[in-house]
């Protein structure tokens, strides 16, 4: 099991309706993170989304911009959803590494299949090679 660490109230997923509104979604769960982790250093940290038919996916995005997405056992039903919405073929593992470019794409491509989130204050991301 992963060590998902702190996590903050779950909120059931309200659909976003364009891009305009992920982006405003991002920038409030960005302000909402910041305000929990203060000046405390913690590794991990960022949004956990609960899927409709089952699993989760932790999204954490580096100081590089990029995107790690943790796309836990149960939640291996959505790959193809994440390689037609990025263009990328799946990892061998269950950690995906994306251009931080992709994230609007990639929440327009998840909308529907969420069934909530919640912000985490650190996830262990177990990279296997």
């Amino acid at each position: 099991m992963l060590n998902a660490g702190f996590s903050a109230t779950e909120h059931a997923w309200l659909p976003l309706q364009d891009p305009q509104e992920i982006e405003a979604w991002m920038d409030l769960q960005s302000r909402e993170l910041q305000q929990l982790i203060g000046q405390k250093p913690t590794q991990g940290q960022g949004v956990c989304f609960t899927l409709i038919h089952g699993g989760e996916i932790y999204l954490h995005t580096n100081s590089d911009g990029d995107i790690l997405l943790d796309v836990t056992p149960e939640a291996e039903w959505v790959q193809p959803v994440l390689s037609a919405v990025t263009a990328t073929a799946p990892p061998r593992g269950q950690i995906w590494l994306l251009q931080g470019h992709l994230l609007v794409q990639l929440l327009i491509g998840l909308n529907s299949l969420i069934a909530s989130s919640r912000l985490v204050l650190q996830h262990a991301y177990r990279i296997r090679g």
